[in-house]
């Protein structure tokens, strides 16, 4: 089944990806889920990240990617709503500034981002060492089967 992928864009310029490349590396990060998906994916500017971030994870700064897991209102049966996965906010700027910074071509961190944030909204964590080694596992394997190189290869 074809995960619904929504994109939204509070900025867009000729270097943001177009939606079919959103839903192109989403649907790649969610090809070994079964059932049924729904994920938004919006691209803000550094002043939205900025204040998401402070908000939700109390840093004053805009960040790349921010995962924000649904979670089902009170009394409402999760089996109503399994297919909604949540939502992923990307910074345009970040993410250029960061593919110059690293060398990387701006396609294969705008994916890297977007493989991220699905597979943190998939369960998916890297707090400890070994969550951090079966993320950027999957990571690497769906980048490459996307014809990207490692994202973490210095």
């Amino acid at each position: 089944m074809n995960p619904e992928i929504e994109v939204q864009y509070a900025v867009r310029d000729e270097r943001t990806p177009p939606e079919s490349a959103f839903r192109h590396w989403a649907d790649a990060a969610l090809s070994d889920r079964e059932g049924p998906a729904a994920v938004t994916i919006r691209v803000v500017d550094e002043d939205e990240s900025r204040t998401l971030n402070r908000e939700y994870r109390d840093r004053d700064r805009p960040t790349n990617v921010l995962s924000f897991p649904f979670e089902a209102p009170p009394g409402v049966p999760a089996e109503e709503t399994g297919h909604l996965l949540g939502d992923l906010v990307i910074c345009a700027a970040v993410v250029e500034r960061e593919a110059a910074e690293q060398g990387k071509s701006p396609a294969a961190h705008w994916a890297h981002m977007v493989v991220h944030g699905v597979l943190h909204l998939c369960g998916h964590d890297h707090q400890t060492e070994a969550e951090a080694e079966v993320m950027e596992t999957r990571e690497r394997a769906i980048l490459e089967r996307l014809g990207f190189g490692d994202p973490y290869d210095e």
